[in-house]
C-alpha cells in the first residue's frame, strides 16, 4: 500500500470552490461585455488551465487573454480578502489525515500561487510528496502532470491513482497509464467521468477511503 502514489485534484475534489469560481468568472465576462455562461457550462471547464478553460468557453478567437487576466486578478483578490468561503468537502480533512506518511500528490489546474495559499490555509505544507500545477505542465488532460509526479515520487504510473471530479482528471490518468477514481460530489456528472476513463465513482470520502485501500493492494 505504501508504494502507491495518490494524486488528488483540488477544485471540486478536495475544495468546494464553486462560489468563488463563479464570482470571478462573472467579473471576467462582465469586463469583456460577454454574457456569463450558465452554471453547468461554466463549471464544466474547472480542471483545465485558465487559457484552455476560457478558450473552450469563448473559442480561440474570443478575448481569452482578457478573461484570464480579469479572472486571475479577481480570484486572487477574493481569496486574499476571504470574501467568499472555499470550504473543504466534508470528509476531506479526515481522509488526508489518515493518509499521512503515504506518498500523496496534487495535480491541479490551479497556479502555484493558488496551491501555496491552499497549503497555508490548511497547514498542509509537507503533506504532499509532489505538487503539479498549471505553471508546471501542460493543461489536463495532457499526461505530463502525472508523469512528472511519478518521477518526483519515484513511483511508476502503474502504482499511481488519480482522484478527481472531472473528465480531464480521468483522461489524464488513463493517458499516463495510471488508475483513475472519480468522485461524485464535484462539478461534472458521473457519466462524463466514466466515459473519460474512471474505473469507479466514489460516493463520499468514506467510500473513497475504501477504494484507495482496494486499489493500493
Amino acid at each position: 500500500m505504501r508504494n502507491t502514489l495518490l494524486l488528488f485534484d483540488v477544485d471540486g475534489t478536495l475544495v468546494n470552490s464553486e462560489q468563488i469560481i463563479l464570482a470571478a468568472m462573472a467579473e471576467a465576462f462582465a469586463a469583456t461585455a460577454l454574457p456569463m455562461p450558465e452554471r453547468q457550462r461554466a463549471l464544466s471547464i474547472v480542471g483545465l488551465s485558465l487559457i484552455e478553460a476560457f478558450t473552450v468557453l469563448v473559442g480561440p478567437e474570443g478575448p481569452v487573454a482578457k478573461l484570464v487576466e480579469v479572472y486571475g486578478q479577481t480570484f486572487a483578490s477574493l481569496r486574499t480578502a476571504n470574501a467568499i468561503p472555499q470550504p473543504l468537502f466534508e470528509g476531506a480533512e479526515t481522509l488526508l489525515e489518515s493518509l499521512k506518511g503515504r506518498p500523496l500528490g496534487i495535480a491541479t489546474g490551479k497556479s502555484q500561487r493558488g496551491v501555496t495559499a491552499l497549503l497555508d490555509k490548511h497547514g498542509w505544507h509537507g503533506l504532499f510528496t509532489t505538487i503539479q500545477t498549471a505553471d508546471d505542465a501542460p493543461s489536463k488532460p495532457h499526461p505530463q502532470m502525472v508523469r512528472q509526479a511519478c518521477a518526483e515520487a519515484g513511483i511508476g504510473p502503474n502504482r499511481t491513482i488519480m482522484i478527481g471530479d472531472s473528465s480531464y482528471d480521468m483522461a489524464m490518468a488513463k493517458a499516463a497509464g495510471a488508475r483513475a477514481i472519480g468522485v461524485a460530489w464535484g462539478f461534472q456528472p458521473r457519466d462524463a467521468l466514466l466515459e473519460a476513463g474512471a474505473e469507479v465513482i466514489a460516493e463520499d470520502f468514506d467510500h473513497l477511503a475504501g477504494l484507495i485501500d482496494q486499489f493500493s493492494r
